[in-house]
């Protein structure tokens, strides 16, 4: 048998092709925006990296609004960046 591919995803705050456990997703459901940690909600995704410098500059350049084609809520942010810095710890 041969090895599983692992599946490349854009970060929306570099814009760098990184492998996907790599990244955080965050979907978007009917209710609203959330942290996917498992990957695997159902719902139109966008990846960051689990950095703190690209959470800044998907905000800066409007990375997740391009992403989704529409207003990401700003208290997202710190959330994502709150999930961010826990996963360091």
């Amino acid at each position: 048998m041969s090895a599983r591919k692992t599946p490349l995803r854009r970060c929306v705050g570099c814009g760098q092709m990184k492998p996907k456990p790599e990244l955080v997703r965050i979907v978007r459901t009917q209710g609203g925006y959330e942290v996917d940690p498992s990957g695997k909600r159902p719902g139109r995704g966008a990846y960051v990296c689990v950095q703190p410098v690209c959470i800044v500059r998907a905000q800066k350049h409007k990375g997740f609004e391009r992403s989704y084609k529409s207003v990401f809520p700003k208290e997202l942010y710190a959330a994502l960046s709150q999930e961010v810095n826990r996963g360091d710890s």
